[in-house]
């Protein structure tokens, strides 16, 4: 019994200790929110906006920027419910990480978004962002809020919750 609670530990901090460039996907109909983050995982920063509502072609576009950007791993917003069910939006946003996971070669995690938009209209609010800057903005801020939660929570439970 010691031995395997042990291992598991271990498990926990290797999976831990394993630091990379993440990108963040806050999936849109019309824009998505990409978001990145240095190395040591301390930083979610907005990358830009991809203005395709072309699945194919918005795969081609987030491949090339994780090639860009050096992105190793990618987290991408699960659109729950707020009852925490999973509806239309988070089917679509769960085939598109395991057809990103397949185009790109990397992991895909996902990360709960429920709240992130309104954050990211809260933040865009304190810095009194408007008009056509603010409509360009909330996507890349929900991507770094999505990302930034999920560097938090993986530094406060040391492992990823959702991997595809």
């Amino acid at each position: 019994m010691q031995k395997g609670l042990l291992r598991n530990t271990f498990v926990r901090k290797h999976r831990m200790a394993v630091k990379m460039i993440r990108l963040g996907i806050d999936l849109g109909k019309a824009r998505t929110g990409l978001a990145i983050c240095d190395r040591q995982e301390m930083l979610a920063v907005p990358l830009c906006v991809v203005a395709e509502r072309n699945p194919e072609k918005l795969l081609n576009v987030i491949c090339a920027k994780i090639t860009e950007t050096g992105a190793e791993m990618a987290v991408v917003g699960l659109p729950k419910n707020m009852d925490g069910s999973e509806g239309e939006s988070a089917v679509s946003a769960r085939a598109f990480a395991i057809t990103l996971s397949e185009a790109a070669r990397i992991s895909v995690d996902m990360q709960d978004e429920r709240g992130t938009t309104v954050t990211a209209h809260n933040y865009l609010n304190d810095t009194n962002t408007r008009g056509k800057k603010r409509k360009q903005a909330v996507d890349t801020v929900a991507a770094t809020v999505i990302l930034q939660s999920y560097l938090d929570m993986r530094r406060m439970r040391g492992m990823s919750p959702d991997r595809i």
